[in-house]
């Protein structure tokens, strides 16, 4: 895959995030040293070359306040695991949720990750979620220590 000078650079600069500002686009353009509309422009044809599939944001948890959480694994009804996994992805203290095969050994098939500020919001939050969905076989997966959370990195240079 081809990128030209421009492309790297934005490269170099997103990868390391967006500046964490009033104006994340406009203030890395112009570390780029080029017009938020051509970063904008650049990133939209990315976006219809499949090159990029999307700009999310990496949050640490516990940094925003949420000392606690965990991944809560439940047991839906294969059925019922698309209407379960709306529900309890509409809760917003849930950042992730997905479904996943089950195994002979491993029959829950809905993850959430649930946070809170302490462990028994947390628990609170897994009661309600549990009432909401109907689904009571669940287990609480608790988050002890974060071992690794860092963009990817796609370019070797920077513009630091």
């Amino acid at each position: 895959m081809e990128f030209s000078d421009v492309e790297r650079k934005m490269l170099a600069v997103l990868q390391d995030g967006l500046p964490d500002t009033l104006r994340p686009y406009e203030d890395a353009a112009e570390r780029i040293g080029i017009e938020t509309d051509e970063l904008l422009t650049i990133l939209q044809r990315w976006k219809q070359q499949g090159r990029l599939r999307r700009i999310g944001a990496i949050v640490n948890h516990f940094k925003v306040g949420l000392g606690a959480g965990a991944m809560v694994v439940w047991q839906a009804q294969s059925d019922r695991s698309e209407e379960v996994g709306k529900i309890l992805a509409g809760f917003e203290e849930v950042s992730h949720a997905y479904e996943r095969d089950i195994s002979e050994n491993w029959l829950y098939n809905i993850y959430t990750m649930v946070h809170g500020a302490t462990a028994e919001d947390v628990q609170n939050t897994v009661e309600r979620m549990s009432k909401a969905c109907g689904v009571t076989e669940y287990r609480l997966l608790v988050t002890e220590r974060e071992l690794k959370k860092v963009a990817p990195k796609y370019i070797k240079e920077s513009l630091k």
